[in-house]
Formats: C-alpha cells, structure tokens, sequence
C-alpha cells in the first residue's frame, strides 16, 4: 500500500490567506465534503482536508512572509455549467467560458476568491484520443482551444497575445 484508504497516490495542496472560507466555497461550488481541519491557537488554519468526488483536496493557511501560492485545479463535476455558476455566485469570476472541447469534454475555468484557478469539467461523450486530437482541426473546436490558451495567458500574465495553435497532423 502506498497511501491510506481514501486517498489518491496525488493530492492536491492549496495554501491561502482564509482556508476556512477555501473550504466552504469547495463544499458550496463543487459539492466537497469536510473531513476535517485543524485550528490553532492563533486563529488560523493548520491543516484541512476536503473530499471532492475521489479526490482528498488538502489546505492551510499561508503565513506571513509567506508568497503567494495559487493552485491551477481541474475538477470533474455533474455539470459544468451548474458548477461555474455557482462559482461564480460564490465569489468566483469566468476566466474562461464554458464550450464544448475536442475530446468530449464541456467546461471552463473559474478563479476562485482566493485566487486559484479551477478547470470545471463534465465528461459528455466518449472521444478516443486519437479522434480528439482530430477534431482539433474543426474550427468549433480549434477556437475552443485556442479560447482555452488565450484566456488562461491572458489570465496569468495579464497581456493579450496570439497563442500558437495545435498541431493536428
């Protein structure tokens, strides 16, 4: 065995300034459960776990003089669209709108309050790789990408810039 019961061989870390609110925005936005968290004497947050589908995600508070550390998380949910609106309800902002992606899948990004990234998507269809990469040549789908790169740079770096597109053959 190489992890407990319950928890995948990856997990996810989110360090921010309010791990407290962190995890009822998961809970609200991305129907997480609570396993539990440590206060300390402080006021802070020492350590928190929450479960999002079959994932443990773990938090906890970032100290002073500590930098800060946004997380770029994708999470599969029910509905994508449900998901980011809720998000969005709770605090988030669209870093890139939900579409349909090449190889079956249909999400967006979201910044969360706290500023990381979530990747809210919803598996629709079955898409062989090999057809996925593909389609990447159909225009719905070639701008689905490149929409998906352009706003994540623009997102992170705060320019508006070309992104090369995909090789698709």
């Amino acid at each position: 065995m190489t992890q407990p019961d319950g928890y995948t061989t990856v997990a996810p870390w989110i360090v921010t300034d309010d791990s407290g609110a962190l995890l009822d925005f998961i809970t609200r936005a991305f129907d997480g459960e609570e396993l539990g968290h440590v206060p300390l004497q402080d006021g802070s947050i020492g350590h928190a776990e929450i479960r999002i589908g079959d994932t443990v995600v773990l938090a906890f508070d970032r100290r002073e003089g500590w930098p800060a550390m946004p997380s770029l998380l994708r999470v599969w949910v029910p509905d994508a669209d449900a998901a980011m609106a809720r998000a969005v309800e709770l605090g988030g902002s669209v870093v890139t709108a939900a579409s349909d992606s090449a190889f079956g899948q249909r999400g967006g990004r979201v910044r969360d309050p706290f500023g990381n990234i979530w990747w809210v998507a919803t598996q629709v269809e079955d898409v062989a790789a090999e057809v996925g990469m593909a389609r990447l040549a159909e225009p719905q789908y070639a701008a689905s990408m490149r929409d998906a790169q352009e706003t994540l740079d623009r997102e992170l770096t705060g320019r508006e810039r070309e992104i090369s597109p995909p090789v698709t053959s």
